[in-house]
């Protein structure tokens, strides 16, 4: 069994890309549609790393980065944050509540694996499509072109 991402999203597309984009690459994927879902899937099944949309019914993405973080306390687990805003104000509120990567919609499903497999310490396999590049570069490139 591979490692577990936990997709918040109330957009069901969106949540069915990223399935379909994480899976082949090994990685267990689990959905929930709001901030409350994803508190309480992180008690009930300890993913490895959570991809978190910003805008979504009953809690949004940032109001959930924060508590999520308050009850992990000194615990550690990576956080995508996916926005269909991208100014500095955006971003920086959501690195101040503790978001490691900050990617903006629409998706480029091949910068969230890209950011997954970075964060979950995959990082020979990010360079496979330009092996010339290697890890660092190639996610040095997702992250500024998506900001």
């Amino acid at each position: 069994m591979g490692q577990t991402v936990l997709v918040v999203d109330d957009h069901s597309p969106t949540v069915e890309l990223l399935r379909d984009a994480l899976t082949p690459q090994g990685f267990d994927v689990i959905a929930a549609h709001n901030g409350a879902e994803c508190l309480a899937a992180i008690e009930e099944q300890q993913p490895d790393l959570v991809i978190l949309d910003v805008y979504m019914p009953v809690l949004n993405g940032l109001d959930t980065l924060r508590l999520l973080r308050q009850r992990l306390d000194e615990q550690h687990l990576p956080v995508i944050v996916l926005s269909g805003r991208g100014g500095f104000a955006d971003v920086r509120s959501a690195w101040k509540r503790g978001a490691d990567i900050y990617l903006t919609k629409p998706i480029r499903v091949g910068a969230v694996v890209a950011a997954v497999k970075w964060l979950l310490g995959e990082c020979g396999q990010i360079g496979e499509a330009s092996e010339q590049t290697g890890a660092s570069a190639a996610m040095s490139g997702v992250v500024a072109s998506d900001l």
